[in-house]
């Protein structure tokens, strides 16, 4: 249609090659090729000039029309493209991200307000694309996809127990001596009864027991911090406690190498304004948070 139009407004075949950047060949093949679709000739050509025919004439009015749609359309997703707009989803761990990651929707819908949000907060791994979902914070070592990740921090395993538990039962010096203390099991984090550290030797696992055993973090931290036992849980989830004196960090030269956390999308070459946006906006700003976690 384009070629075609080229073609009239020239009023030649080489005038359209012309103004098309393309060759004369390119031009006369194009023209032929919609004439045989349509089963109709529009031109009736000469050596000197070309000449509509009534569908040629018919037809070109339609092509107008249709090729100014099209630009129009082109050119309001082109501004829709640069104002982000409309539904963006995000997945994350339910304490990293009513922690961290809720903040910073909050923040990017004040900053952006023709995106609106769905935060879905879920301790299991979700397939973004079998799910619909835009993006995802991983906590651990990705397995090979189709997904982008972009690092923004790490987190270690980390073992703590209360002032009061420690100066109950002595503190732990080897991974070794978890077997004469009770613990807390974190089971959604280490569903089985051992837990895993470095040593000279290598990785050795101790089996741990005791009271308590909770799908639940916030169960385990309260449990913890009441001095029931020993516990083990990603660094960023007793990081507040730890902070405030209420947990105390132990045996840590035999804590297994810090676990990547990334943000996931899946691969594209054409992402929504608001995914990127969100990507730029979020990156840095979970960057500056995750390095303040202890």
């Amino acid at each position: 249609m384009t070629v075609f139009v080229h073609i009239v407004d020239a009023g030649s075949l080489t005038g359209a090659a012309k103004a098309l950047d393309t060759s004369l060949t390119s031009v006369v093949r194009s023209l032929a090729t919609l004439e045989e679709v349509l089963g109709a000739r529009l031109l009736n050509r000469s050596t000197r000039r070309i000449a509509l025919t009534e569908e040629g004439r018919e037809y070109l009015e339609r092509c107008r029309r249709i090729l100014t749609e099209v630009e129009e359309a082109e050119a309001a997703l082109s501004a829709h493209q640069a104002m982000p707009s409309g539904k963006l989803t995000i997945t994350a761990p339910v304490m990293f991200g009513r922690l961290h990651v809720g903040p910073l929707v909050s923040d990017f819908l004040g900053a952006y307000p023709d995106v609106h949000a769905e935060l879905l907060l879920l301790d299991r791994m979700v397939d973004l694309i079998d799910e619909g979902m835009d993006l995802a914070v991983r906590i651990g070592h990705l397995p090979d996809s189709s997904l982008v990740a972009i690092p923004v921090g790490e987190m270690r395993h980390i073992v703590c127990a209360s002032p009061a538990y420690l100066a109950s039962h002595g503190r732990p010096e080897q991974p070794a001596d978890l077997i004469h203390h009770r613990c807390v099991r974190f089971t959604a984090l280490t569903p089985a009864a051992e837990w895993s550290f470095d040593t000279e030797d290598g990785t050795v696992k101790v089996p741990v027991r005791g009271a308590l055993a909770t799908n639940q973090v916030d169960t385990a931290l309260d449990a913890c911090v009441k001095g029931l036992g020993c516990s083990r849980f990603l660094s960023y989830q007793a990081s507040s406690l730890l902070r405030d004196g209420c947990l105390e960090r132990i045996l840590q030269p035999f804590e297994p190498a810090a676990v990547p956390v990334n943000l996931v999308y899946p691969h594209s070459r054409l992402l929504s304004s608001r995914v990127r946006a969100f990507v730029d906006w979020a990156v840095p700003r979970l960057r500056t948070r995750l390095r303040e976690v202890v």
